[in-house]
């Protein structure tokens, strides 16, 4: 081929290029002043400003945040890659609500439930749009955040999901890799979801304390949930040992034990481990997981890139350092393969963590 042809060749393939690219990066500007990619977000905005000014006390990162991402979770995973469960992202723990809140494992998701509800009237969207809107905006509020992919046109859903689909806090690490390999996910994509933890809090663990953080910096989306539960425990937050908790490093904290089960498991433990102070490999593979949960069920091929109506979360802050009196002594690492990250130490003594307020 002579050099001339060559470069004709290549100015065409070029071209191409360049046109596809401004094809892909065409946006449209919306009557509210707003712009996007796609013509049908448009109707999105409005929603957005809905749930932060009705559900999100203004954009705040708050109790309805944290269960807006636990409920879209809740709502997802009663599906089966193989069939004979839910209809996976449809919203249906929304208006089926009589039904699955009755569900053990659904314990403490009235209160998101009821405040959704209304919210969810004036939206004019289908119960698993909303719902999955609501996570994904929910989540932005919180510094440290991914920005989350939202998928705009789920069909209503047909029936509530099945009871027994939802992991539980005292399930044992072979019964939780199963059930969500039954929904199509792997280890490390498990693990990333947990990365939900570091901005939530448990309500009926024990439920003479409702609203017990899981790290101690609930109000921010960052790794401190991966390094705190690997610190020793020394007490419990409320009434004592309750199913589903282990000892706790710091007052006023909770410990899952699925959570600590799964960081000193040989399937996972290496997974959790290297999710410490590696904020970019948390956000990245939080996102990726949550793509994934949240069309669970649904026709992608029929749905809508709106993932531009999602705000754009502050940046985190770190990096991550060990609590007042903790260090590198007290972590139980059960991965030796990997180098456990450098880390200082919060100055003073140790603190106590607070409940999430309006819990």
């Amino acid at each position: 081929m002579t050099f001339a042809r060559l470069s004709a060749v290549l100015t065409l393939a070029l071209g191409a290029v360049q046109s596809a690219n401004a094809a892909i990066t065409k946006s449209v500007r919306c009557a509210s002043g707003h712009v996007t990619a796609n013509a049908a977000c448009c109707a999105l905005f409005p929603v957005v400003d809905l749930l932060q000014s009705s559900l999100f006390d203004g954009a705040e990162c708050g109790e309805e945040a944290h269960s807006a991402l636990r409920l879209s979770f809740h709502d997802a995973i009663g599906f089966s890659i193989h069939g004979g469960k839910g209809g996976g992202a449809d919203g249906s723990i929304l208006v089926f609500n009589a039904t699955e809140l009755k569900f053990h494992a659904n314990g403490g998701i009235d209160d998101i439930t009821a405040g959704q509800f209304p919210v969810f009237q004036q939206s004019g969207l289908t119960p698993g749009d909303f719902v999955h809107l609501a996570a994904a905006v929910g989540t932005a509020n919180c510094p440290g955040a991914p920005r989350l992919e939202f998928m705009f046109g789920r069909p209503p859903p047909k029936a509530p999901a099945p009871d027994l689909t939802v992991p539980e806090p005292t399930d044992s690490v072979t019964k939780i890799l199963e059930r969500f390999a039954d929904a199509g996910f792997a280890p490390p994509e498990i693990v990333a979801l947990l990365s939900s933890h570091t901005i939530a809090a448990a309500d009926v663990v024990d439920v003479t304390i409702p609203g017990t953080p899981f790290d101690s910096t609930v109000g921010t989306f960052d790794t401190q949930v991966f390094l705190e539960v690997l610190l020793k425990g020394k007490s419990f937050p409320g009434n004592g040992s309750q199913p589903g908790e282990v000892l706790s490093p710091l007052r006023g904290e909770m410990r899952l034990q699925s959570d600590f089960e799964l960081s000193q498991d040989p399937r996972t433990a290496c997974l959790w481990q290297a999710m410490v102070n590696d904020q970019t490999r948390m956000q990245t593979q939080f996102k990726a997981a949550m793509a994934k949960l949240q069309v669970l069920g649904q026709d992608v091929k029929r749905m809508v890139d709106c993932s531009d109506v999602v705000p754009v979360p502050a940046t985190f802050k770190g990096p991550i350092k060990f609590p007042a009196t903790f260090s590198q002594r007290d972590v139980q690492q059960a991965c030796p393969e990997l180098r456990f990250p450098t880390l200082q130490t919060v100055a003073g003594p140790a603190p106590t963590i607070p409940p999430v307020p309006g819990s």
